[in-house]
């Protein structure tokens, strides 16, 4: 994110009565915050405290935080992919709910991809459990709102994975034309 992406984030404000959510880059400091809020987050998978610190230095302009009273209270990974450039992928998101901010993931997850959007990106990608029906809900409704087409497949199927983790199911939106 250049420095005036970061400033148009740091911007994209939404307010609940006198509680405000602000959206900007993540730094490493940011890291044990985050960890906290995937181990409180049922159904997101857990990292170490020490990747998300190299995530939030090697992949911050594909990602965000959004805070409240500079409490972190939401995020967002993703990055653009190595072999695909135009296809941003959308890793990780989760926001606190006891905020009380309405939709702060939906418009988190829209701020970041509009962001790579405008800055080239031509898909989106995210990968969800059949059964996370509001993820779902946000892809279909970004993909609505860019009219454009989503594509679906399983990415990795669960026999890849030791623990009876679900089927990582790749949605594909695009392609798509900056608004």
């Amino acid at each position: 994110m250049t420095t005036t992406d970061v400033s148009a984030a740091r911007a994209d404000h939404d307010t609940v009565g006198t509680k405000q959510a602000a959206f900007r880059a993540p730094m490493p400091q940011d890291a044990h915050a985050v960890w906290q809020l995937v181990e409180n987050t049922p159904g997101l998978d857990s990292n170490s405290r020490y990747q998300y610190m190299l995530w939030f230095r090697d992949f911050t302009d594909g990602s965000l935080v959004a805070t409240v009273d500079d409490e972190l209270v939401g995020f967002l990974t993703g990055y653009r992919r190595p072999d695909e450039p135009d296809t941003y992928f959308v890793w990780q998101t989760a926001v606190n709910a006891r905020h009380g901010i309405p939709f702060l993931g939906v418009k988190l997850f829209q701020a970041a991809a509009d962001q790579q959007v405008t800055n080239g990106a031509r898909y989106v990608e995210a990968t969800v459990s059949a059964e996370n029906k509001a993820i779902i809900m946000v892809l279909k409704q970004f993909a609505k709102k860019h009219s454009a087409p989503i594509e679906t497949r399983v990415l990795f199927p669960s026999s890849l994975f030791s623990d009876g983790h679900h089927d990582e199911i790749l949605y594909r939106i695009g392609p798509l034309t900056a608004a």
